[in-house]
């Protein structure tokens, strides 16, 4: 019997969040709620959640940043459009790149897939210039550097990030 193309194995995701407009902890902690709330997802873990300064755009507050993970079953562009809608619901208005948000909530990695579409690039294509994005996935990923992922991801070739 063949396979249905909707299945899907397994894939561990990497999910970065960053809050800096409002009760910053508040909004992750609603954002990580409804993203256990999706279906076909199951969350692995939280690194811890760190102040950071804003990198790019207008003057702006603080940041609370970190990263998560999941394993899911769903495709990354489902994936990305209910990230997307809990984005939404949170409050988030995309007026400028890199402007004050409510949550931003981004797909780093997900699983050893590569993706280079317009509206969805994986790995991220700039997680590597980005320490609080590092800094949180170090804590969940141990092999991760600022090029890419050491050998033992996935016990795969590494993932390139450049």
């Amino acid at each position: 019997m063949k396979k249905s193309a909707n299945v899907k194995s397994r894939q561990t995701v990497y999910i970065g969040f960053g809050s800096n407009l409002g009760d910053r902890r508040a909004n992750i902690t609603k954002a990580v709620e409804l993203v256990k709330l999706i279906k076909g997802i199951r969350l692995k873990k939280l690194s811890s959640i760190y102040e950071t300064d804003p990198v790019g755009g207008p003057p702006q507050a603080k940041y609370l940043n970190g990263v998560f993970s999941v394993d899911t079953k769903i495709g990354p562009i489902k994936l990305l459009y209910e990230l997307q809608n809990i984005e939404k619901r949170l409050g988030r208005k995309r007026k400028a790149k890199n402007s004050p948000r409510t949550i931003d909530l981004d797909i780093l990695l997900f699983g050893d897939r590569k993706m280079n579409t317009k509206n969805l690039k994986i790995p991220h294509p700039r997680m590597h210039k980005r320490e609080f994005v590092l800094r949180g996935l170090r804590e969940l990923l141990p092999h991760v550097h600022a090029r890419g992922v050491r050998e033992g991801y996935h016990r795969r070739k590494p993932v390139e990030v450049l």
